[in-house]
């Protein structure tokens, strides 16, 4: 079951490489992610020493959690086997890298996911292109609705 996707990130970045990883979650963050209280939109994945930790995501604090609520803002760590994270530490180093959550969703499981993004900035010229791409398709698919 899918809880949030962040559009922008495939619009500002061209993605090379998806990775899942697990997220480290606190109290009532479960139960806010159940009723999709999150944000996306500007976060992004940073490593702090040899640990991966999702920035900048914001999940609302629990309706019903009153004093046992969790904090909004803070970082949260990610779950990756080190192999991955060496990997990930490696690429990110080289010049434009960035990880960016692309969806967070539960599994079969019940266990929530980060579906990261390894992505390179889009100059304003390739952002248009994906624009015109857009359009040439929604027009297509218009006109073929026809027949």
């Amino acid at each position: 079951m899918e809880i949030a996707f962040n559009k922008k990130a495939r619009f500002n970045y061209e993605i090379l490489e998806d990775i899942e990883a697990g997220i480290q979650l606190v109290g009532t963050e479960v139960k806010a992610l159940r009723a999709k209280k999150v944000n996306l939109t500007d976060a992004y994945a940073v490593f702090r020493g040899k640990e991966l930790f999702l920035t900048n995501c914001k999940i609302e604090p629990y309706s019903h959690g009153n004093l046992f609520n969790h904090e909004p803002d803070r970082p949260r760590k990610l779950l990756l086997k080190r192999k991955e994270l060496d990997r990930l530490k490696g690429k990110i180093a080289q010049r434009g890298f960035a990880l960016l959550p692309l969806k967070m969703y539960f599994n079969q499981r019940g266990k929530v996911k980060v579906l990261l993004g390894l992505g390179r900035g889009k100059k304003i010229h390739d952002k248009r292109q994906t624009i015109k791409e857009r359009d040439l398709k929604r027009d297509m698919d218009r006109e073929m609705k026809h027949y």
